[in-house]
């Protein structure tokens, strides 16, 4: 059976038991809610029992009702707007929240493990290491991760340039990119259409392309020459960047594993600069410090 759950209940639905068209009409109705409902939640919501959840999982072709909620949340992935995602969680209790928020970072983390291609990663290490400038896009929820990478990646090459689009116009800042260079995108849905002007701007100039991004399929895919892919289902309006940056923080290691010297030198530096100037309290200063030097 192809297709997404919402094609596979459409495609299904005449032929469907009493019970499972009161499941297909709720998921029809209310599929981001469903997303990240238990089977036993979701049976208790509709009136029909644990076991006809299942049964109608299995009747769409899935494995189990597992994978059937993992399709349902893709589907959402990119048909949300903002808005109607605040009403994912609704009418779940308190420890319902705790456990599908970390449930959902969790298994972020174990897709995401399972498709690390580590030649495809030596690759891409390859390739910034080479690289005359560095260009770092990230955009809208994006951007922490790319000022992220920027600020580790900057002890490592002076040559890094984080695009702003703050109102500047990005274009000015990639203007003498060339085939030298190499740019990394970070892009999640929904894909910014800033992000993907300034890599197709980018990979036009000649540069190699890098894109950290949900899937190979997603527009910042099609345009790069190398992906890193992480999940980042969302369970409410705040994306889940856990399995994202966790790729960041390998590709930040792996990066410095070829430039430890170069890390050596400039830490050891900052270490007697970061001591002179002060710069990271220390247990004699806090032992100094009293309440009423807080309260002043």
């Amino acid at each position: 059976m192809v297709g997404n759950v919402i094609d596979r209940i459409n495609s299904e639905y005449a032929k469907m038991s009493k019970g499972q068209k009161l499941i297909a009409d709720y998921i029809l109705k209310e599929y981001d809610k469903a997303a990240f409902m238990t089977a036993a939640t979701l049976s208790k919501l509709v009136g029909v029992s644990e076991s006809t959840v299942v049964r109608f999982a299995y009747a769409l072709g899935y494995d189990g009702y597992p994978k059937l909620q993992k399709d349902l949340q893709e589907v959402i992935q990119t048909k949300l707007t903002t808005a109607q995602r605040l009403n994912m969680m609704e009418g779940l209790t308190s420890d319902e929240v705790v456990n599908a928020s970390f449930k959902t970072d969790i298994n972020n983390l174990r897709v995401t493990r399972e498709h690390i291609n580590t030649e495809n990663l030596e690759r891409i290490v390859d390739s910034i290491d080479k690289a005359r400038k560095i260009y770092i896009l990230g955009t809208r929820s994006s951007g922490p991760l790319a000022e992220f990478l920027r600020y580790y990646m900057n002890y490592m090459n002076e040559n890094i340039r984080l695009i702003r689009f703050d109102g500047s116009d990005i274009f000015s800042q990639i203007l003498t990119a060339n085939e030298q260079d190499v740019a990394i995108a970070i892009s999640f849905p929904r894909y910014s259409m800033r992000t993907i002007e300034g890599m197709t701007y980018l990979k036009n100039c000649g540069c190699k392309v890098v894109a950290i991004t949900d899937n190979e399929a997603s527009p910042p895919a099609q345009i790069a020459d190398y992906t890193l892919t992480a999940k980042s289902y969302m369970n409410s309006f705040v994306d889940s960047f856990v399995a994202p940056l966790a790729v960041i923080n390998l590709l930040i290691i792996m990066l410095g594993l070829r430039k430890k010297d170069v890390l050596f030198a400039n830490f050891n530096r900052l270490e007697e600069l970061w001591q002179t100037n002060d710069v990271y309290a220390t247990k004699e200063l806090d032992a100094q410090i009293t309440d009423e030097d807080i309260y002043e």
